[in-house]
């Protein structure tokens, strides 16, 4: 009994000493890359080990809903630009609206990419950082406007 004991004690260590490593994100081409300490984590780990945080847990669950449309739209669409390219590569007729259509798939994964990233980011932040209500303004300029956003 006393082993089982002193096995759980040094399980709950462990656990709470990983829970309060910092998770650093690393953006790349395709998505992001996720590391605590020198470990590489995938999506799920990241959203597990954020159970601890509730906010930052939230956060992520939306930001991993973004990086799933991405993905599905990145391939229908490569799928899509695929089949008229092999049609005409192999000698028969494409059919061209395909493709454009597939593009604008890859220009939509494209945009939900950035916002997964954004918002993965905004939850890693909540998670390493003690959480305190400071507020975030942002300034975005597009063409002849420009908005704000703040985020508390």
């Amino acid at each position: 009994m006393k082993k089982h004991i002193q096995l759980f004690s040094f399980c709950y260590a462990i656990c709470c000493f990983c829970a309060a490593q910092e998770i650093k994100m690393y953006k790349t081409f395709g998505g992001a890359r996720f590391e605590m300490d020198t470990v590489t984590l995938s999506t799920k780990q990241v959203l597990e080990i954020l159970k601890v945080k509730p906010i930052a847990y939230e956060e992520f669950k939306k930001a991993k809903v973004n990086d799933n449309l991405a993905g599905v739209l990145g391939f229908s669409g490569a799928l899509l630009v695929g089949v008229p390219v092999v049609t005409a590569i192999t000698g028969g007729e494409p059919e061209w609206t395909l493709a454009a259509g597939g593009v604008a798939l890859l220009l939509a994964s494209i945009h939900f990419n950035r916002i997964f990233k954004a918002r993965a980011y905004h939850a890693l932040e909540l998670y390493n950082t003690k959480l305190s209500t400071s507020i975030r303004p942002e300034f975005y300029f597009s063409g002849t406007g420009a908005r704000l956003v703040i985020r508390f």
